[in-house]
């Protein structure tokens, strides 16, 4: 027999010979001595007064109505003495009970206070029928589960078996901070949500507790709700020996405040930066595991790696441990070598994008260097950005500068030049070439007339990207670049702060941001000087031209005498030469015949007049 079998054993003995000794009272007979508990440990009731300081006679009323409920005998006993009625009655404890005391029922002691006891309303106290809570009842009976009101709103969060090596740092030093009497809230931010869970569930554990989870989303607004819930998870954190994790986005409301600094035993609030509250709090960080932490955990869930398949990945992608665990479980027994290091790549790729997926626009990398028609000068430029994004994590990690200064770490691009010169492919080419993801931002929806928005908006994307794998490429940048303005009024002054906000960010983003614009001059020179690589996009000449035709059309596309000198003298960049290209492909298709120079005529020929009517 287990030994929870014996104590639940125990414990119902025990609960019928104190039932047995209330019966005893209520037909005016001596109740004789009291049994003790023969199992190990306390008996669920004594557990519970002793968890709520129940007095004795607080805590025989409690088992009076837990023996209506339980004990046919003690139902049909409380209706004779309450005119037929079987349940329980304030009225009827104070009569039989020793040591009665009428502030037992009242709001603010423990049976109502934590609920564990309901009392009907619209009826004199003395008489009115009193009802053990549900949740209270199982409980007493060993039956220990969490109260069915508030499933819905937690979960619970178990204590993990790896960690990294910081984290599990701090949770001893949480677990250090809450040996007092009265237990501060714990006020952990940063951006690893899943090390916040981690560190807070490990600091339960070392306490003898476990976690129990709340996004702060859930909580009701209601002051009457709010208390009621506040009362509930009380009842339960002492029942269940539980923690509570508060999660809260990242402008938590003032309910958040009236919840937590209300509650006692242990809480937790998580939150990207501390929550300022009324109420002493341990104020840490749980930051992303750091590159070292994350070796060490790579190599706990994946067998015999070498040290050089790591290396990509923990400079480029900075994942949690939780991650870091579930993809090496699924990748264990992945092929060696290339296999193995391009299955890890991709599905770290696959993890960080899904918080980008919603804010941008994932770009698929097609087209490579061979794609490109440009000067020597700027090929070169794109080949230093290239390469400058691939050696950044050794020069400023391994290197130092990073230790230096935490400003102008990011890579940042400005391409200026007209429509269709090549922009956006050179930052698919990049992207390709780096095998990162590639994001185009529509600035329109970025920009907001509300004061603060634009800046709100830039950060869930920069914060969405970080040790993401992702270049972020904005578009047509000058919509929000343009020159800054003189200060005449409150718009001018905030449209020059998001501008200031765009450039700390872009300068502290460990990644590559690219702006692209059709007007380079009409952007502010003082932000020009704080972008590392400004590369211009010529208008392709004769010879460039002629070489874009060369290589417009896939090798598998048939053509018949296409005369590549003749066709460069139409002046139109590459982007409109490729569209030129795909409508002379369809016409050339729906005829059954190779793509021919009457075909291409067709096709610009209708771009040219509306060129020429504009």
């Amino acid at each position: 027999m287990s030994s929870w079998q014996e104590w639940s054993d125990a414990n119902q003995v025990y609960l019928v010979g104190e039932l047995s000794r209330l019966k005893a009272r209520l037909r005016g007979e001596a109740p004789g001595e009291r049994a003790g508990f023969g199992g190990e440990g306390v008996a669920a009731i004594d557990a519970l007064s002793a968890c709520f300081s129940l007095t004795g006679f607080e805590r025989d009323l409690l088992l009076l109505c837990a023996g209506v409920e339980m004990d046919a005998e003690m139902a049909a006993l409380c209706g004779q003495a309450g005119n037929g009625r079987p349940h329980a009655s304030f009225g009827l404890a104070l009569a039989s009970q020793p040591d009665a005391h009428w502030s037992a029922l009242t709001p603010l002691r423990p049976l109502r206070r934590w609920r564990l006891i309901e009392v009907a309303e619209d009826v004199p106290l003395t008489t009115a029928p009193l009802r053990i809570d549900e949740r209270v009842l199982h409980f007493l009976a060993g039956i220990n589960y969490l109260e069915p009101r508030l499933r819905p709103l937690l979960r619970e969060v178990p204590e993990v078996a790896r960690m990294a090596t910081a984290q599990c740092a701090l949770a001893k030093e949480i677990a250090a901070a809450l040996t007092g009497a009265a237990l501060p809230l714990v006020n952990l931010a940063g951006n690893d949500l899943d090390g916040k869970r981690d560190v807070a569930a490990a600091a339960a554990a070392l306490c003898g507790l476990q976690l129990h989870a709340l996004s702060e989303a859930d909580l009701p607004g209601g002051a009457h709700e709010l208390d009621a819930l506040c009362s509930l998870w009380e009842r339960e954190s002492a029942l269940l020996e539980s923690a509570l994790l508060v999660e809260c986005g990242n402008e938590p409301g003032p309910t958040l405040a009236r919840f937590v600094e209300q509650l006692g035993g242990l809480v937790i609030v998580a939150a990207p930066e501390h929550v300022n509250l009324d109420r002493t709090d341990v104020r840490l960080r749980v930051d992303l595991p750091p590159r070292q932490d994350q070796v060490v955990l790579w190599t706990s869930v994946l067998e015999e790696v070498p040290a050089d398949e790591l290396g990509g990945v923990v400079s480029e992608f900075e994942l949690s441990a939780r991650q870091i665990c579930r993809l090496g479980d699924r990748l264990r027994g992945e092929a060696r070598g290339e296999g193995r290091r391009q299955a890890l790549w991709e599905a770290c790729r696959g993890v960080k994008r899904v918080r980008l997926d919603g804010l941008a626009q994932r770009i698929e990398p097609l087209a490579g260097w061979g794609d490109l028609i440009l000067p020597k000068a700027q090929t070169q430029l794109l080949g230093q950005i290239c390469a400058q994004v691939h050696n950044r994590k050794r020069v400023y990690g391994d290197w130092g500068f990073e230790g230096r200064s935490g400003r102008g770490l990011g890579i940042s691009a400005l391409f200026s030049g007209e429509s269709g010169t090549g922009k956006t492919m050179a930052a698919e080419v990049l992207a390709g070439e780096l095998h990162l993801d590639l994001y185009r931002i529509d600035l329109s929806a970025v920009i907001s007339k509300y004061i603060g928005e634009t800046e709100k908006n830039l950060s869930r994307i920069f914060d969405a990207a970080e040790g993401g794998g992702a270049i972020i490429l904005f578009d047509e940048a000058d919509a929000l670049f343009g020159k800054r303005s003189e200060v005449k009024d409150s718009h001018d002054r905030y449209a020059n702060i998001e501008v200031s906000y765009l450039l700390q960010r872009m300068e502290s983003y460990r990644g590559l941001a690219i702006l692209t614009t059709n007007q380079q001059a009409a952007l502010d020179t003082a932000f020009q000087r704080r972008l590392r690589f400004v590369v211009h996009f010529p208008f392709p000449d004769l010879a460039d031209r002629a070489e874009i035709w060369r290589r417009v059309f896939p090798d598998d596309t048939p053509t018949e005498e296409l005369a590549y000198d003749k066709l460069a003298r139409l002046s139109m960049a590459g982007g409109h030469i490729r569209n030129i290209a795909l409508h002379a492909a369809f016409r050339a298709a729906a005829s059954g015949r190779p793509v021919s120079m009457h075909d291409l005529l067709v096709a610009a020929t209708p771009r040219r007049a509306a060129s020429s009517g504009a």
